[in-house]
């Protein structure tokens, strides 16, 4: 949508939006031919499917399989295929990093190497955040980039992020992480000369790292994904006239809505402090965003089970929201995360959007066969926003 139609379009009322995510909702049948989300006993949602209108969103185009970042940015409404940042940065904004126009930034997994120097673990055993405090600590103090600084920050668990500043620095690097086990690291390498800059001070980087932490495991070494330098993008409020806010325990998540504008609430521990943090700023806000991890990293693992129980736990949380009577309530994913797979996917993520203004369709149950039959059909994430904008009356009609 061209902004300065949209500006003309969009009206300020006190009508609430909450979108509830899963990440990595959507999956694929295994257990009696039923996906995660088929299996798992959902009343809540499936209760409240009924007085909606559902469908299936395809985050970045059909077949392609998008990042955490594509996906998040595709449901607040920009196209991922047009705007792309780099996971580095989302990292860095997600610790409460402030990045400089100097900044090139990179998301780091701790991981494991066996003797061969080849990957046996990508994530190190998935490590307590606190051993990837020790780690973080004993790299900063034994590793020196002369010419340039560099900030090594915790992320969560096996998660953490680099920042190196210094002039002439470019961030078109591939990632390191061969995103395979069996395989050493990659060479990072420029793609233009202020990259292969970056590219020489980050393998001068790596190759210390692998020294200092040669006697640790599991975590004896780490993989570099997302290289970028910092662009900000137009805010919610710029976009759609919505004071946003965000409630998410992930850094990377909170990072994605500080890039676009949102006030990022304090980090919640557990979900009975994401439903009090809800409950505290519903006024204050018209647009919440609020994201649950887990279903996505339970996919990833290839635990099926586990992936039930989350949506589960998920499903009892849910039932709280109606209580603030929000004019829309949206929930998805921002990409699938098949247990099958152990992997983000291609496949289109179900969705359900409740409004008084909604027609709601036949389906009442909430997973991925029932929401191919429902009346939002397929459609690109990136249009979500609006359908969102428009439950809860805050667009005009268009032209005469």
């Amino acid at each position: 949508m061209n902004q300065d139609i949209l500006n003309e379009l969009i009206v300020r009322n006190d009508n609430k939006i909450v979108f509830i995510v899963m990440d990595g909702l959507g999956g694929l049948p295994m257990k009696d031919g039923r996906t995660e989300l088929e299996t798992a006993n959902t009343p809540n949602l499936d209760k409240l499917i009924t007085k909606s209108v559902c469908g299936m969103l395809d985050p970045a185009s059909p077949g392609i399989t998008p990042g955490s970042g594509p996906g998040h940015l595709a449901l607040f409404g920009f196209d991922p295929l047009e705007t792309q940042i780099g996971r580095g940065v989302l990292s860095a904004l997600g610790v409460d990093f402030e990045l400089t126009g100097k900044d090139v930034a990179a998301r780091l997994n701790f991981c494991t190497l066996d003797g061969d120097g080849k990957v046996s673990d990508r994530r190190a055993g998935r490590i307590p955040t606190e051993t990837n405090l020790k780690l973080c600590e004993k790299i900063r103090a034994n590793v020196k980039l002369p010419g340039v600084e560099y900030f090594l920050m915790t992320e969560s668990e096996h998660r953490a992020v680099l920042v190196i500043r210094g002039e002439g620095l470019g961030g078109n690097i591939n990632d390191t992480d061969p995103q395979v086990t069996g395989a050493p690291p990659r060479k990072a390498e420029g793609e233009d000369p202020a990259s292969r800059k970056s590219a020489e001070i980050f393998e001068n980087f790596f190759a210390q790292v692998r020294e200092v932490l040669k006697d640790d495991h599991p975590a004896n070494m780490v993989l570099a994904r997302g290289f970028a330098k910092f662009d900000p993008l137009p805010t919610m409020e710029d976009r759609f006239g919505l004071r946003s806010a965000a409630i998410a325990q992930y850094p990377m998540y909170r990072g994605l809505a500080r890039l676009v504008g949102m006030s990022v609430l304090p980090k919640p521990d557990t979900y009975q402090a994401m439903w009090e943090s809800l409950q505290q700023h519903y006024n204050d806000y018209d647009f919440f965003f609020v994201h649950f991890k887990k279903t996505d990293s339970t996919g990833e693992d290839g635990n099926f089970d586990e992936k039930v129980k989350k949506i589960e736990e998920i499903d009892r949380w849910v039932a709280q929201v109606e209580s603030l009577n929000p004019e829309v309530i949206i929930i998805t994913g921002d990409h699938s995360t098949p247990s099958y797979l152990k992997n983000h996917s291609w496949h289109p993520v179900p969705t359900l959007l409740y409004s008084k203004q909604c027609r709601p369709d036949r389906v009442t149950t909430f997973g991925e066969r029932d929401c191919n039959a429902g009346g939002i059909g397929r459609m690109a994430t990136k249009h979500l926003m609006m359908l969102a904008m428009a439950n809860a009356l805050r667009l005009k009609k268009f032209g005469a």
